[in-house]
């Protein structure tokens, strides 16, 4: 279908548009799927005219107005990509109507999602900021404590993260009994009234660990932090209501012999339990390198899941990715011995980036290696806490070798 420019000289300055698109979304799966990430480019999309792009509007065929955001990824203040979510049914294609506007601002919606900053203040404001970096000089323990909650922080009704402000740039894990945004409430620092409120806490303790999906370094068939950087460094890209965004920047860190770039990206959809991890890497030589995540061992009552084998390159339901996952119980919080978490971890990564996997004292792993610079992979957690969640490992590794299967066959989206 042709796209409609709808001119409308008579009401709006000579520079003005507004711009209406028909898209659709295909499942091409057996499984219904909700909550799926719909994003648009909007440089590629609008060509010159996605400057001028202020609003959106999504609508269903049937009229339903759904929540959408509008995206600036490079800080540039200007739109970069939009994005919503959707429930499409298993084999079936739904429509949707997409409205560009340059002159009434953004509509409010209630957020499914949220992400932030805030620094450590001695007379407890701990002020909202929406970047920050440190020279590399500064000992770990100093960036990690001078953050508020220790890092960046974001979540979905379901589930949330940080990532820590230091060297390891490591994956926690927050649950939560009910749907609801909490993290701005507890900062990850639940009390006990907090957790008795239904507010929910922190639910792992990574130790040695890659925790859940932590980014790591691959040397001496070890898992390496990120160190001796001249500068590293976190922001917030986008706080709901649909997704939110996190990135985490290291500057000319040396590594193997190299001096690499690297920035991580982290975002989060609504109705999601899992996180989409895109990690830029420059460097001499940079595709030889090695680097790796997964999960780690719990702590208590451990099963792990890890294949014997390296998946099929030609892709498929099943194939074309490799998985690994672990069930158990921990302490998270070494001062409250009492408090006892039970934690499910996964990480899926696609084939095209997968070296091997392995097992060793603290992890199950996955060895990938960049493609032009490029590495990409997902992370999921769960907490027995969840009133309507998993009760056991099988239950736990079921749902993850579906996710795979959904990650394996993607909804295509048409832009006539």
């Amino acid at each position: 279908m042709k796209k409609v420019v709808l001119l409308l000289l008579t009401i709006l300055p000579l520079c003005a548009f507004a711009q209406s698109w028909v898209i659709k979304v295909t499942n091409p799966s057996s499984s219904d799927r909700k909550d799926v990430p719909v994003v648009i480019d909007l440089h590629k999309a609008l060509k010159e005219q996605a400057a001028n792009v202020v609003s959106l509007l999504v609508a269903t065929a049937t009229n339903e107005e759904l929540p959408s955001q509008l995206d600036d990824l490079d800080g540039d203040l200007i739109y970069d990509e939009m994005a919503f979510v959707a429930d499409i049914p298993a084999h079936s294609t739904e429509t949707f109507q997409i409205s560009f506007s340059s002159v009434s601002p953004q509509k409010s919606y209630t957020p499914r999602t949220a992400a932030f900053m805030k620094v450590w203040d001695r007379k407890y404001r701990y002020p909202y900021i929406n970047s920050i970096e440190y020279q590399g000089r500064n000992e770990p323990l100093a960036t990690y404590d001078a953050i508020y909650g220790h890092g960046a922080q974001w979540e979905s009704e379901l589930v949330g993260f940080r990532v820590y402000m230091d060297h390891r740039q490591s994956i926690d894990i927050y649950g939560k009994p009910t749907p609801q945004l909490v993290l701005d409430k507890t900062n990850f620092y639940s009390t006990r009234e907090d957790i008795a409120n239904g507010l929910g806490c922190d639910i792992l303790f990574a130790g040695p660990s890659v925790g859940a999906g932590s980014f790591r370094g691959y040397l001496s068939e070890q898992p390496t932090y990120v160190d001796s950087v001249e500068a590293r460094g976190q922001r917030v890209i986008a706080s709901g209501p649909v997704r939110a965004i996190v990135e985490v920047w290291d500057k000319n860190w040396r590594y193997n012999g190299k001096t690499l770039q690297m920035r991580q990206r982290y975002t989060i959809y609504a109705g999601h339990r899992d996180v989409q991890v895109d990690v830029q890497l420059a460097g001499p030589s940079i595709d030889n390198e090695l680097f790796c995540t997964g999960v780690q061992k719990i702590e208590m009552d451990n099963e792990g899941y890890i294949p014997q084998a390296l998946p099929s390159l030609t892709g498929g339901v099943g194939g074309g990715s490799s998985l690994v996952g672990s069930w158990g119980r921990n302490v998270p919080d070494k001062a409250a011995e009492d408090l006892i978490e039970g934690v499910g971890l996964g990480v899926c990564a696609p084939a095209a980036y997968l070296t091997s996997t392995k097992e060793d004292a603290y992890n199950y792993l996955t060895i990938l290696h960049p493609v032009n610079g490029h590495i990409t992979y997902h992370l999921a957690i769960c907490a027995l806490m969840e009133q309507d969640g998993f009760r056991d490992a099988k239950s736990w590794f079921s749902w993850l070798q579906q996710w795979q299967a959904d990650l394996n066959q993607p909804c295509t989206v048409y832009i006539p």
